[in-house]
Formats: structure tokens, C-alpha cells, sequence
């Protein structure tokens, strides 16, 4: 195998595994099939904390909460196969691949400075970004906490995310030793 087409690491990862997207979409769902209930069973109901009242509307809405708990959950299950992006390493170079008309991003190994592994403070509200320049920073990952941050020699920050980041940096630490000869 040629080395340019070597690869030294791949990763492959899709928008639906997003934990906290995930878990927003069945919070969803379960709202739904439960006014489904409510809209089919209309009768007060006593518990021991809390009185349910009444179903006060048309109970022909109660199919479209159901409908729609059923649209979210299928919506959900597709996402967990659309890929969000790819991450590849190749000697001397690092190449994102985005989704459909995403560019693919290709990072030169020999215009890094440095290589470090961080971890996110987790986010109930952080969503999936790929190529987000932000203050300098550049942003790709879809779901967890921990990101190899590249730092360039111009000064722009490139934050991956990965569920492989012990691996990742490892292989990146190992190519700029043996670019740079050390």
C-alpha cells in the first residue's frame, strides 16, 4: 500500500448518536404517546401526589400526538445512521469529511504547533457542529466530551471531537515527532 493512502486512523460518526439530542427527541416522543393516552382515556384520574384532570380538547387530537410521537421516534432512528463526519489521518495529514455538501477539511500536519487532549464541559444543550469558526477556533464533533485541540503556527485552534481521543492523540503526537525528527 502506498503511504499516502495509508490510513493510520478513521472514525466515523453520526449526527443521531448526539446523547443529549437524543434524549430531547424521546422526551418528545413520550410526550406525545402520553397525550395520546390522555386523549383516548379522558376520565380524571386520582393519584397519590398529583390529580389529572379532565382531557379538556377534541379527543381527535390524540391521533395526531400519536402520529407525531411516531414521526419523532422514526426520525430518531434514521439519524442514527446518517454520518455526521469522518475523521481521517494519514501520514502528514488529518482530513474531515462532512456530510452531503459539507467541505472536506484537510489539516497539513506540518503546520502544527501543538497537540492536546481536553475534555468539554458537558452540555444539555450543546448540538452537533462541523467547520464552525468561532474566535479563532475552528470546531468538528458531533456527540461526547473529548476533543484533540491542534494548534497551528498562524494561531488557529482546531477542535476534534472523538470517542477515540487516548488513540488520536497518540497517533498525532507520533506523526509530528517524525515529521519534526525527534
Amino acid at each position: 500500500m502506498a503511504k499516502e493512502t495509508e490510513l493510520l486512523f478513521e472514525e466515523k460518526q453520526y449526527i443521531g448518536m448526539n446523547r443529549f439530542a437524543l434524549l430531547r427527541r424521546i422526551v418528545i416522543a413520550v410526550f406525545c404517546f402520553t397525550a395520546y393516552y390522555w386523549s383516548e382515556n379522558p376520565k380524571p384520574v386520582d393519584t397519590l401526589l398529583i390529580d389529572i384532570a379532565e382531557y379538556p380538547g377534541n379527543t381527535s387530537y390524540g391521533r395526531l400526538f400519536f402520529i407525531t410521537g411516531l414521526f419523532v421516534l422514526l426520525l430518531s432512528g434514521l439519524l442514527l445512521v446518517v454520518l455526521h463526519m469522518r475523521t481521517v489521518l494519514q501520514p502528514g495529514v488529518l482530513t474531515i469529511d462532512g456530510f452531503w455538501s459539507a467541505r472536506r477539511v484537510r489539516i497539513e500536519l506540518s503546520g502544527i504547533r501543538t497537540v492536546r487532549k481536553v475534555k468539554l464541559k458537558p452540555s444539555l444543550l450543546k448540538r452537533s457542529v462541523y467547520n464552525l469558526h468561532s474566535r479563532s477556533r475552528i470546531r468538528f464533533y458531533t456527540h461526547g466530551v473529548d476533543i484533540i485541540e491542534l494548534e497551528t503556527l498562524d494561531g488557529i485552534t482546531y477542535r476534534i471531537g472523538t470517542q477515540r481521543p487516548d488513540e488520536l492523540y497518540r497517533l498525532l503526537q507520533a506523526e509530528l515527532n517524525q515529521l519534526t525528527g525527534n
